[in-house]
């Protein structure tokens, strides 16, 4: 009967017949005999709810502080479903006021608040449940002042009520009912072994209170947090979260850690999230991490997991709003983290082998990141096997400068984490195994490349610093196994190791021809920041021309091409200016010029033959014939400068670089392979390999380019032209035919 009246008959019933249906819904929820009694009441209780609930809607009121939906809102489904509610409570309408409501809400939520306390885990789940999606679902429509009853009366006091009961109950496992005997012995209903205790389900009541407490703080944290006294109950939050990771059981853990999570991530992207609620939030996670450092049981190890995973999505959703302490705080607690679980008696080898490139694709992920794949993808079949020039730089330089604008570091915050990652990146991944470098080394220094091109946007940044450290130390650390010799090497595919190279051409390319050597604003950087930065640039210079073109690399053709046209366009700096710009010049960008010029020079030497190998030939070959048309450009500007310039001075850009060029090839040596290279007649071949002269045989190929410069009017060029004149005279056996006057 009582079913029939609550589901049908409450439009039927004055409003005091109503309170005697709660307070006997009520006393069949709380009796001890039959369990499904007790369900059905507290299912009836939410239809009361429910219906009082939806009564004060169709009121259309948004007095006394009540949050109401605009019509405007509304489906068709719902104006249906209000409209059959109106016809039910149309006749009591007028004499349900708003305090009678009120009292009718708080009777029941008295019942279910009590219901909460049950010994039966059943029916203080149903309660709690009960509860919590009633103020969910109708929350909306309550006003502060029952919001605020509600969240001192029930909400939080039903997570103390429960905690208090889940430490004081017991912990003797239970026996479930007796079935029946076999064999003369009972046998017992199975229980679960995370049923077994009346502490389990006490933990199992208090996971369904937090479950609750997320879901009205994923709903209406904003409006919450605007109650005077708000703080207090989240601080309550807060510490019984802390207290759960670290000595309640694992699901209430898991289920404290959802809760924080979902109401940090809900309203942290909306802006919602005020920073001393994120800062309490992180200051959970860094304490329960920090604390349980050394712990290494399971439960305690899964614990802590899913904490290091909520810090990770903390920062993910809300770096924007990190400071600088915030930032550091993070830092020194994921390296605590790392320091207490990575040591010598847990490091098994067999099982990290193959987490090591999943574990740096994670991570790199923190940096500067790359445009879309559809993009990427795109560009390289635009690009097919040919790189294509424009403006001095590859296809693939193009795309890297495009890449580079597209990934800009768009906050301060940003660029501190990037600063403290990139040195851990190096140091894992220089410490990973030889055979797994290689999953993971195009992305390194595909990741590397992009931090370094942050210098156009962020040239005070110690980001692309960093990174060109870190570059230089990857490849300089690396070069034995980049060598035709390595066995690592030998056991990727030929793809793979054409993409290793790719790679490290396309940084070359895009850094040192963009970025290095560069003029910048007078007042942009101190003395001491632009020496600093020259000494990383010609480091970087070095690393390619010093170590990696001088090592037995295995190396396309193509990409050995690449690199060495890098260092031809880094040279070409001074001479591919004007005369009107060349002026202009700022020394640290002459002297970087002149070195690119120096490594094509050493490239082409040949010195000690110990130090030759095939890779090495090869390299000089390219270097020669670049450095021949160099030199040329050089002297052919020279001449149309001094034409332009009329009585004026050379410019000393100019002056300097020309005998610096005449100087280094008075003194070069060749390898004698090298003349089958030299664009030169059969005939002075013969020549000069009869006369062993094949060393000096490129002075040939100058010839033409050096007798047009006896008529400069600089008298040190005239000089250093006759000394190479003289030169190709020896080599070609020509002499005078009279003696000269002994004065």
């Amino acid at each position: 009967s009582l079913r029939v009246i609550m589901n049908d008959g409450l439009s039927a019933i004055p409003i005091d017949c109503l309170k005697v249906c709660i307070d006997v819904t009520g006393a069949y929820s709380t009796q001890k005999t039959e369990l499904n009694i007790s369900l059905t009441a507290i299912g009836l209780l939410w239809t009361t709810t429910d219906f009082i609930a939806k009564g004060l809607f169709l009121r259309g009121s948004n007095e006394n502080g009540k949050i109401d939906l605009s019509s405007s809102e509304k489906t068709d489904g719902e104006w249906e479903e209000e409209a059959s509610i109106v016809k039910k409570v149309s006749a009591q309408d007028s004499l349900l006021n708003d305090s009678e409501r009120d009292e009718l809400l708080i009777t029941i939520f008295s019942l279910l608040q009590t219901l909460g306390a049950d010994e039966r885990p059943e029916v203080r789940n149903a309660a709690i449940r009960t509860l919590f999606q009633v103020l969910g679902t109708h929350g909306q429509k309550l006003s502060q002042g029952m919001w605020e009853d509600c969240l001192w009366n029930y909400v939080f006091p039903s997570l103390d009520r429960s905690s208090h009961l889940a430490a004081t109950s017991s912990t003797d496992e239970w026996h479930g009912k007796e079935l029946g005997t076999r064999d003369g012995k009972a046998v017992h209903m199975l229980i679960h072994h995370s049923r077994n205790t009346a502490q389990k389900q006490w933990d199992e009541t208090l996971v369904v209170v937090l479950g609750g407490i997320a879901r009205i703080l994923r709903s209406f944290f904003p409006y919450l947090r605007t109650f005077s006294n708000f703080w207090s109950g989240w601080q309550s939050l807060i510490n019984f979260v802390s207290s759960s990771i670290l000595n309640g059981s694992k699901e209430v853990a898991l289920a404290g850690i959802n809760c924080l999570q979902t109401t940090v991530l809900s309203h942290s992207a909306k802006g919602n999230l005020p920073i001393a609620y994120l800062k309490s939030v992180l200051d959970v996670y860094g304490h329960v991490l920090l604390e349980s450092s050394n712990h290494v049981d399971l439960v305690v190890v899964k614990v802590k997991q899913e904490t290091l995973h909520g810090l990770g999505e903390l920062f993910a959703h809300s770096y924007q709003m990190f400071d600088v302490d915030m930032y550091q705080q993070l830092l020194e607690v994921v390296h605590v983290v790392i320091q207490a679980t990575i040591t010598a008696e847990s490091i098994d080898s067999d099982t990290l082998s193959s987490m090591w490139s999943q574990f740096l694709q994670s991570i790199l992920k923190y940096l500067p990141r790359a445009p879309p794949e559809s993009k990427l993808q795109k560009d390289e079949a635009e690009q097919g096997a040919k790189h294509e020039t424009f403006n001095g730089a590859s296809s693939a330089s193009v795309r890297l400068m495009e890449t580079a604008e597209e990934s800009e570091i768009s906050s301060m915050h940003s660029s501190i984490y990037s600063e403290k990652l990139i040195p851990v990146i190096i140091d894992v991944f220089l410490r990973a195994p030889d055979h797994e470098k290689y999953t993971i080394y195009p992305e390194i220094i595909q990741t590397l490349g992009r931090c370094m091109t942050t210098r156009r946007d962020c040239p005070d940044s110690a980001v692309w610093r960093l990174a060109v450290e870190g570059f230089n130390h990857v490849l300089i650390s690396d070069i034995r196994l980049l060598s035709q010799k390595s066995e690592a090497l030998s056991s990727i595919s030929t793809a793979a190791k054409n993409r290793i190279w790719k790679e490290i051409a396309d940084i070359y390319e895009i850094f040192l021809v963009g970025y290095c050597g560069r003029a910048l604003s007078s007042n942009s950087m101190s003395t001491a920041a632009l020496k600093a930065d020259m000494s990383l640039d010609m480091a970087i210079l070095s690393t390619l021309g010093d170590k990696i073109l001088k090592s037995q690399i295995d190396a396309p053709f193509d990409i050995l091409q690449r690199l060495v046209s890098t260092l031809d366009r880094c040279a070409s700096r001074t001479c591919s200016l004007p005369v009107e710009t060349v002026e202009l010049l700022p020394p640290h960008c002459l002297r970087f010029s002149l070195a690119s010029l120096q490594k094509l020079f050493t490239l082409t030497s040949f010195g000690n033959a110990d130090d030759w190998n095939l890779t090495r030939l090869e390299i000089s070959k390219i270097a020669v014939k670049v450095l021949m048309e160099r030199c040329e450009n050089i002297f052919n500007r020279l001449l149309i400068d001094e034409a332009a310039l009329g009585d004026r001075p050379l410019p000393s850009a100019r002056f300097e670089e020309v005998v610096y060029v005449l100087q280094e090839l008075a003194h070069l040596t060749i390898h004698p392979d090298i003349l089958s290279v030299l664009p030169l007649h059969s005939s002075l071949k013969h020549i000069v390999t009869e006369g062993n002269h094949e060393v000096q045989a490129h002075l040939l190929v100058l010839h033409p380019s050096l007798c047009e410069l006896v008529v400069s009017r600089e008298p040190r060029v005239r000089e250093l032209v006759q000394v190479l004149l003289r030169l190709i005279s020896q080599m070609l056996d020509l002499r005078k035919l009279t003696q000269p006057l002994q004065l």
